[in-house]
């Protein structure tokens, strides 16, 4: 048996519900990969949570969900997340911090140190990969070690690790898709039921779908990012957030919705990536049996290739559950590596 240390850097939905996942399958992972996986650390904004011996991770979860993390028998209100990462004996480190943009921070340092630590890195979190993916690439092969990230893009859609594990052989000609589950449900309750804007937003906040500032969403932001690591992880690009030209979905009414329909088309945000172009995202008009007609909260992203053809693959794009998929599939490949 394999046992293999590893750190959870920011304990929110994400990181606590990797640790809740992690335990729900340990005894699978054990005996189908003979891989144990041993929760060390964990990263709070407030302090950490340190145990060389290991930490129960559902306790840890259910800690968090009752908001008393720092009352962990092994809580350190007096250490952050870097000195964890530097101090504390793991292979992995997952980080899972709140997505910023604008810097990347504190998810790039978190990232970097893990790096010069001789650490592998699995992330969710878009932001860094979004402001400096290639100084992270770099870092990551000086220092010899492997940096997984599909849980940032389509949440539990395998797209990146199709690309590198079964299209080897293929050349990526393009790619669109729907990558945003909150603009999706926006925009299909808009079409079906002829609702405002405003007040499918609104519905949206309520059910938790929309966030309580949902520009991030609704301008194209988070898709936009997403399409920057594709771009940079795929096709070899060099581009940052800057370099996609964005249009969110705020301007879009229910009478065109309802043209569109009449013409047999659904209106969806779609980010794209062509050839040599500059990655694209903005709303577009699809036809209604298309593949990418997908409704709801659901991604969908197609790949065009040369030998493979057109391949789509749809499914939940978000959630603790979905997204920690993701990061269970990486933290196996590295450990597979």
């Amino acid at each position: 048996m394999k046992k293999v240390p590893i750190l959870i850097i920011g304990f929110g939905v994400i990181g606590s519900g990797v640790a809740r996942v992690i335990s729900e399958k340990k005894e699978v992972i054990r005996s189908k990969y003979g891989i144990d996986f041993e929760l060390v650390g964990i990263g709070e904004h407030n302090g950490c949570v340190v145990c060389p011996e290991g930490i129960d991770p559902m306790e840890a979860h259910k800690l968090k969900q009752e908001g008393a993390l720092n009352r962990h028998p092994c809580w350190k209100s007096g250490m952050n997340s870097i000195d964890l990462i530097k101090e504390v004996g793991a292979d992995i480190v997952i980080e899972a911090t709140p997505t910023n943009i604008n810097s990347g921070e504190p998810g790039l340092s978190h990232m970097m140190t893990a790096f010069n630590a001789k650490k592998h890195v699995v992330t969710s979190n878009k932001g860094p990969l979004a402001v400096a993916f290639q100084k992270l690439r770099k870092m990551a092969e000086k220092n010899g070690v492997h940096f997984r990230f599909e849980a940032s893009v389509g949440g539990a859609m395998p797209v990146l690790n199709l690309v590198r594990e079964t299209l080897q052989a293929n050349d990526i000609l393009g790619i669109e898709g729907i990558l945003n589950g909150t603009c999706n449900y926006i925009l299909t309750r808009m079409s079906t039921e002829g609702l405002p804007y405003e007040h499918v937003l609104s519905e949206a906040q309520e059910l938790g779908i929309a966030e309580a500032d949902p520009t991030y969403d609704v301008e194209g932001i988070d898709t936009a990012c997403k399409l920057v690591i594709l771009a940079n992880a795929i096709f070899g690009m060099n581009v940052s957030y800057k370099g996609v030209d964005v249009t969110g979905i705020t301007q879009i009414t229910p009478e065109a919705l309802k043209l569109a329909s009449d013409d047999g088309y659904v209106i969806k945000l779609i980010g794209e990536i062509q050839d040599e172009n500059r990655p694209r995202v903005a709303p577009r008009l699809v036809p209604k049996d298309h593949p990418l007609a997908v409704g709801g909260t659901l991604n969908v992203i197609s790949l065009r290739t040369d030998l493979a053809g057109e391949i789509t693959i749809t499914g939940r794009g978000a959630g603790a559950v979905e997204t920690s998929s993701s990061i269970l599939s990486d933290l196996i490949s590295v450990c597979e590596a």
